[in-house]
């Protein structure tokens, strides 16, 4: 029988890695995406659109469709997904690991904070032209300012309730630093507001800040579950994967975990 990999995927990683294992003969590959986009971008192998229900639904599923890994390669901040990913992995026990690339090194002009209601606590202490580059769910925490003005950058338009003064930039990166000088500039913004979601896609706005000299409140990511392996890398999922299913892509029914 052939062996299955699903990865929950959404983020850059989850599609190289898709790519990857897709190039593998006799190995079938399963990207879930949450369907929050709606023209989301090209991942080889097989895709399925929306969520499972649950992590109990998640065990139905991997038990289902007989899945031999489980690759959570979601966002950073993707609490929800994660720990329902990891309760579904105990339940089954199919092997199960998370591919979270690193945080980014915290720098003199960061205010790390706990969560987007500190990161607006905070805001209006640093600045009155805010670029909050947060993504578009979340966006309530800042909707009680009235005295900000905000730039917002999302893939596809935000949903009420949002900051009463707004800009909206609908782009989808990623962005040099050019870019995100040219969008600072234009928008005479004086404060970053940002997750720390790591990688060098969404990178060039940090680098931008220091350029300009703004200040750069950081939400930090949550913590993953303590039982959970975590890599940094698609090599290093692959590196894991190498233990796990033969180099041909299938197993014996009785030898695939």
């Amino acid at each position: 029988m052939s062996a299955h990999v699903l990865i929950l995927g959404g983020t850059t990683e989850a599609r190289r890695l898709a790519t990857a294992l897709s190039a593998r003969p006799g190995l079938r590959v399963t990207t879930s995406l949450a369907g929050r986009v709606s023209r989301p971008g090209a991942v080889d192998g097989e895709v399925r659109i929306g969520g499972f229900g649950g992590a109990a639904g998640l065990a139905d599923w991997l038990r289902a469709h007989r899945v031999t890994a489980l690759v959570d390669a979601t966002h950073p901040f993707a609490e929800l997904i994660t720990a329902n990913a990891a309760e579904a992995a105990r339940a089954t026990g199919v092997p199960h690991a998370v591919l979270r690339r690193p945080g980014w090194d915290l720098a003199d002009d960061w205010y790390p904070v706990a969560s987007l209601e500190e990161a607006a606590r905070l805001v209006p202490r640093l600045g009155q032209r805010v670029f909050l580059s947060t993504g578009r769910l979340g966006l309530a925490a800042f909707a009680e300012l009235t005295d900000t003005q905000f730039v917002i950058r999302s893939v596809e338009p935000p949903e009420p309730p949002l900051p009463p003064h707004r800009e909206l930039v609908l782009a989808r990166g990623p962005f040099t630093l050019a870019d995100e000088l040219d969008l600072l500039r234009t928008h005479r913004v004086d404060v970053l507001v940002t997750k720390d979601s790591g990688g060098a896609a969404t990178a060039a706005k940090l680098a931008a800040a220091r350029a300009l000299s703004l200040p750069v409140v950081v939400v930090r990511r949550p913590e993953l579950p303590s039982d959970v392996r975590a890599l940094p890398d698609v090599d290093g999922v692959l590196g894991w994967l190498a233990g796990i299913i033969p180099p041909g892509g299938s197993c014996a029914a009785d030898t695939c975990p």
